[in-house]
């Protein structure tokens, strides 16, 4: 039996996938649709994303924001070993 899936659900997954990062075996568990399919969303998104002006700086916006989330992630993991490295270093002072 073959499934049909909204817009609305289809643009959702394709969103989750490049703004958030989500990998497309999770999303394929989650909204119960093939590896295949999302795929698929997700290639069809893109080449409208060429055509379309609008779709185009939407896609450039989430792809902005994962890099971001990213670089926050990272710049956090960062922060937090300096200061453990400043805790340890101020015990050896003392």
């Amino acid at each position: 039996m073959r499934q049909s899936f909204t817009d609305e659900t289809r643009k959702r997954v394709v969103c989750e996938h490049i703004r958030d990062g989500r990998t497309i075996a999770s999303l394929a568990a989650e909204y119960g649709v093939s590896t295949a399919t999302i795929s698929n969303w997700v290639r069809s998104y893109r080449e409208e994303c060429q055509t379309n002006d609008s779709e185009k700086s939407q896609l450039e916006l989430m792809e902005e924001i994962r890099k971001l989330r990213q670089e926050k992630t990272e710049l956090e993991k960062e922060n937090q070993f300096l200061k453990k490295a400043a805790a340890f270093f101020a015990k050896e002072i003392d």
